[in-house]
Order: structure tokens, then sequence, then C-alpha cells
């Protein structure tokens, strides 16, 4: 099974929203631009709303039959580790291999000394085409990196294989998930990371590195744009290269993952994958879920006052929901509203304070980002969430395909 060249993550925390999802993606292809649909959930998302892998593939399954999609679509056990993984590999052809609790942890003696005997032949300079700096290789630099990152990848590979034997390495997708850590990998880091999955036979198809700056959930990046876009053809070429050199899959690409939103990136994303003919795979995570927040504020009447209610619920509950995802937000308490102003807004203030539109002077990132990891509120709701999800199901549907397609697909895939 093979990737398509540009492909689209695309979260639906509560199943509902299928269809306006697709419909993104279908007016990109009225457009001339084929994007493959990857709908992903990962096992901490399930357990917060109480659904199965299952759900998920059904919702995805349903979707193409009703708009009659006739392109790949595929459904990805996001985030998924050997603890977690056997529930995911029935409903799922994509698997997200997320390593990020073994970096920085060192692997075995042994499988270092025979990790930096098989590189050995880079000591020296060595050279990537494409890139101007000359990387400067020595054994202790190998050592540094297998230390880093060669347990990572080894455990990755166990993954690979277990869902391998059970579901024939050809019937799925695998990508490398490194994201989620502290410090980014520079791209000879990279270089030899992929070597280290080829080493432990993982047919990768997308690698998720750390890069530079924050990539805080929802919102836009924040860092030093110039290094990111160094980096990211840096690590483009890289992957050129270890393709060739280690034997991986042709088709593999990078992925950006927490790309909710990271517009400052899209048009120099956009440039790059022009440039060198390559693809790009992007998740947008749990931007949906906030749409449906809008959507659902929009309407005004009981569907307004839950999104108060969930905000103020979840503003109570501020340390519970924000600690498990302190790596990928960054929410000043003090910016957010409180609960008597909220109590007060009508439903266009609460949406245009949610929705991302940078030059609207109610615009909050704080009270986004919050709202992001505050889904478990909507969760136990239950049948009132989803009751309301149902009675406005136009108008949420409506924020939720505008959103993915003016403010994604268009400046990704079709600036």
């Amino acid at each position: 099974m093979e990737l398509e060249k540009f492909s689209f993550g695309m979260g639906d925390r509560f199943a509902h929203q299928g269809e306006a999802q697709l419909k993104a993606v279908i007016n990109a292809k009225e457009q001339g631009v084929s994007i493959t649909p990857v709908w992903n959930k990962s096992n901490r998302e399930h357990k917060t709303v109480k659904t199965e892998p299952g759900e998920l593939r059904a919702e995805a399954d349903a979707a193409v039959q009703a708009l009659g999609w006739t392109g790949p679509y595929r459904v990805d056990a996001d985030h998924i580790t050997l603890a977690t993984v056997d529930g995911f590999i029935a409903s799922s052809d994509f698997f997200t291999l997320d390593v990020a609790d073994y970096i920085g942890k060192p692997a075995p003696e042994s499988e270092i000394e025979a990790f930096v005997a098989r590189r050995k032949k880079y000591i020296g300079s060595l050279s990537i085409p494409g890139i101007y700096e000359q990387f400067e290789i020595t054994v202790e630099m190998l050592r540094d990196v297998a230390n880093k990152f060669l347990l990572a990848a080894i455990e990755a590979g166990k993954l690979y294989k277990h869902i391998a034997a059970v579901k024939g390495e050809d019937n799925f997708i695998a990508e490398v998930s490194m994201d989620e850590v502290n410090d980014p990998q520079t791209p000879v880091e990279l270089f030899f990371v992929l070597s280290a999955l080829a080493d432990n036979e993982i047919k990768a198809q997308t690698i998720a590195p750390k890069f530079t700056g924050r990539f805080n959930k929802g919102v836009d990046y924040v860092g030093n744009l110039e290094q990111f876009t160094k980096e990211f053809e840096e690590d483009i070429l890289v992957i050129k290269q270890a393709i060739i050199e280690f034997g991986l899959p042709e088709n593999l690409k990078l992925s950006v993952h927490s790309g909710s939103d990271k517009f400052s990136l899209y048009a120099p994303i956009s440039k790059l994958i022009k440039k060198h003919n390559t693809g790009v795979h992007l998740k947008t995570a749990g931007t949906t879920w906030l749409e449906e927040m809008i959507g659902l504020a929009e309407a005004g009447n009981e569907a307004l006052e839950l999104t108060k209610e969930i905000y103020i619920d979840a503003l109570g509950r501020f340390d519970e929901l924000c600690v498990p995802y302190a790596a990928v937000i960054n929410v000043n308490k003090s910016s957010l509203p409180t609960a008597e102003e909220v109590k007060s807004w009508t439903g266009d203030k609460f949406a245009n304070t949610l929705r991302h539109n940078q030059q609207h002077p109610d615009f909050n990132p704080d009270f986004r980002q919050m709202l992001h990891v505050a889904y478990k509120v909507a969760g136990e709701k239950g049948d009132r969430y989803y009751a309301a999800l149902k009675k406005y199901k136009d108008i949420v549907a409506a924020n939720v395909t505008e959103n993915l397609y003016e403010r994604h697909v268009l400046p990704l895939f079709l600036s």
C-alpha cells in the first residue's frame, strides 16, 4: 500500500464531520489537486470521548459512500504504541508509530556499537546534495545520535513488525512520529535516524520530525520562520539522499504534526514542495472540534448555552486538561476570559473569539488553545452535545468545510 504525494490528516474527535471534511478535499480535486484524506484519531482521544477505533473507520466509509468519493482514503491509528496498537489493527490502514518516549534513552551498548560500525563509512565530511554545509561526522557524533535515537528506532521496529505480522507488510502505511519532544532534530541527525529505521526494516512512508519553534495546537507557528524554512528544505534533501543510501521507500515524505493552523508556514512549505517536486502530509488534529464549537455558538439558543457551559467547566479544570498537552500548548491563563464574561457573550462574540482569524479584534489564541484540549468536557456532555451537532448540522458543517478548504488546503496545496 502506497501513500500518495499529498495527504491530509483530518482529526474528528466526535466522528460527526466526515462528510464536511471530505468536501474540502473534493473542492481541491475540482481545482485540479488530488489530496488523500486520512482520518486520524489517537488512543488517548478514543479513551477521552469513550469511542472505539472501528467507529472512525465507519465514519470514513460512510462519508466516502455518501459523497461518492472514488479516490484513495486512509484511517490512521494516530500516535500508537505497542501497548495500544492491537485495538486499531483491524480498522486502520495507516499507523503513526509514536516513539517520543524513547528519544533520549540509550539503547544497549551492543546495539550502539553495531550502529556505529554500520555507519563508519560516513566518518569525515558528509555532503548532502543541495545542502551547502558540509557535516563533519565523528565516532563521538555517531554515538551521540545513537544515544538519543537508536532505542526509539528499535522500538519502532518492534511495533512495525507487530503490525506487519497481522496485516501483512503491504497492507498498511507507516509513519514515524518524533515531533512531541523538546528539542528539534538537526538534518544530520535525521539522516542517521533514517538509517536506523532502515536497519530495523521499517518501510516508513512519512516521518514527522520536531522542527525549531513552537507548534502549539490550534494556533499559528511561533518561532523563526527563516530557520524553519531552512530546516524544512534541508530535511527534504536529507530524505531524498537517505532513500538512495538506505533503501527506504521512494515516496517517503515529511509530515507536519500539530499542523493545525500553522498559517505562516504554509507559504514556504508550498514553495518548497513545488521546488523539490515532493509530497507532504499535514495533520490538522483538533481543528474540526473547534469548528463544531464555532458553529454551535453561531446557532444560538441552547447550542450557544452549551458552548458557554463547556468553556466554563473547562476553565475550572484548567490543570487537568492542559498538563497532558504541555509540550504542544502554551496558554496564558491570565488572558482567558472569566466565566462571568463568557456568560454575557452573544454567539457572534463567542465564535469570533474562537475562530482563527488573527485580524479580528475578538480573536483570543489562549481561549482557542484552552478549548482545543477541552474536548473531554464536551464528551462528558454525551447526548446533549451529540444532539446539538445533529440539530445544527448544516451550520457546523459549513464551518468545518470552510476552515479546512479556505485556511488549509488553499494556501498549502493551491497557492
